[in-house]
């Protein structure tokens, strides 16, 4: 007699088939996936619902997604076993199929896998991956051991020639919400101290260097000269919209700037906070607030129907940034472009990109702008960020002093 079929979902390439034992369930890859040679394979995956569910979510499509997004390591580290319950492998596993995590945006998740592979993938003094270790071995002592170890960047003759604290404390922030949500999935079968929680993290030290609006403009000068008109027109937008590389070179578009519905505004979207905003062109008298930016842009405008608004200034005149995996474009070039013209110039050799728009931040600080009105203007949503951008300057604590010395001559004549 035919076993009823059950009408349980199932996840992504998981299909059931009838067979001598019952229905049984199989991985089955796409064809297009096996030609473009992926590593993983079509497997059985049994008899037991919860157990093919539990195999593809947590290892095979994880693994399969990681190899489509470009990232062939961690389909290949992923892809040979299944990760043993109680392990540190098993607590990754756990957060890779919870919602939680599949809610969250490629980059984010690429990011999480890279901070997992860094910590599950050390290689302890017995052989052995900390990932294959069980969590009740992983202890406070454990991780801050790990923590200081995993800082440490040495050449191939084992000298210490730096470290790499951003990566690291990613690496151990993705190991502390793994473990939270794990142990949320799975009531009692973790310990209750998450090891990777308060571990006190520092923030690099570095901080990025400051342009001054005298240094934009030279650098606007020169870009021109050596006939780089969009990059001098880029370092403006950074200094006056406070916008980042990613969102002037890869997602302002010609449609953003004065639609037929806004023709007054121009459109900024910021991919980081996925913040948007209409920012106004004209006051209310009618005079324009960008006068230099917005005879550039209409400019270019003009001689553009559509697409990206700042491409290359030579050849086919193709995007700035290249696509190496879909959603994250390369600046490698753009970088280097930069370089050339900063170095044709007298301007500090460390100045970057990023130095004109947090030049551009500094100067809210030294216009006396209050955190309300640099919130509106760079789209941050907390004031706590702001002295990250916002660097002190000897003006603004000349206006300080000025303003204090106003208070005290105010009560003078007062108290007279």
């Amino acid at each position: 007699m035919k076993p009823p079929r059950t009408a349980l979902p199932l996840p992504r390439y998981v299909e059931r088939k009838l067979t001598k034992a019952g229905w049984g369930y199989f991985w089955h890859l796409p064809t297009w996936a096996k030609k473009a040679g992926c590593p993983i394979h079509n497997e059985p995956l049994g008899l037991d619902y919860d157990t093919a569910v539990k195999r593809a979510e947590t290892i095979l499509l994880p693994a399969f997604d990681a190899w489509r997004s470009g990232d062939r390591a961690i389909a290949s580290t992923q892809r040979p076993t299944v990760a043993q319950i109680g392990t540190l492998d098993w607590v990754f596993a756990e957060y890779r199929a919870d919602r939680r995590y599949t809610k969250l945006d490629g980059k984010t998740k690429r990011n999480h896998e890279h901070g997992f592979k860094i910590v599950g993938g050390y290689v302890l003094k017995d052989g052995s991956r900390l990932g294959a270790r069980r969590v009740g071995l992983i202890d406070t002592s454990v991780t801050d051991a790990l923590y200081e170890k995993l800082l440490v960047l040495t050449d191939d003759g084992g000298n210490i020639i730096g470290e790499r604290r951003t990566t690291v404390n990613h690496a151990m922030k993705s190991c502390r919400r793994a473990w939270n949500v794990c142990a949320r999935r799975n009531p009692g079968r973790l310990p209750l101290v998450n090891p990777f929680a308060q571990m006190g993290l520092r923030s690099s030290d570095r901080q990025t260097p400051t342009a001054t609006y005298e240094q934009l403009q030279t650098f606007r000068t020169k870009a021109k000269e050596m006939g780089l008109p969009s990059l001098a027109t880029a370092a403006l937008i950074g200094w006056e919209w406070l916008q980042r590389e990613t969102d002037i070179f890869a997602t302002f578009d010609v449609s953003h700037y004065r639609p037929k519905e806004h023709p007054n505004m121009v459109r900024v979207v910021d991919e980081k906070t996925r913040a948007e905003s209409w920012i106004p062109l004209f006051d209310d008298a009618g005079v324009p607030l960008y006068p230099e930016l917005m005879a550039e842009l209409d400019a270019i405008k003009r001689e553009r129907i559509g697409g990206l608004m700042l491409c290359r200034d030579w050849g086919n005149r193709g995007p700035w940034p290249t696509w190496p995996k879909p959603d994250m474009p390369d600046f490698t070039h753009t970088s280097r472009k930069v370089k050339e013209v900063i170095r044709a110039t007298d301007l500090p050799d460390e100045l970057s990109f990023a130095s004109f728009r947090h030049g551009g931040l500094t100067e809210t600080g030294d216009a006396e702008l209050t955190d309300r009105e640099i919130l509106a203007q760079s789209r941050h949503t907390t004031v706590k960020v702001l002295p990250k951008y916002v660097k002190r300057t000897t003006r603004q604590i000349a206006t300080g002093t000025r303003k204090r010395r106003a208070v005290r001559t105010k009560a003078d004549q007062v108290s007279e």
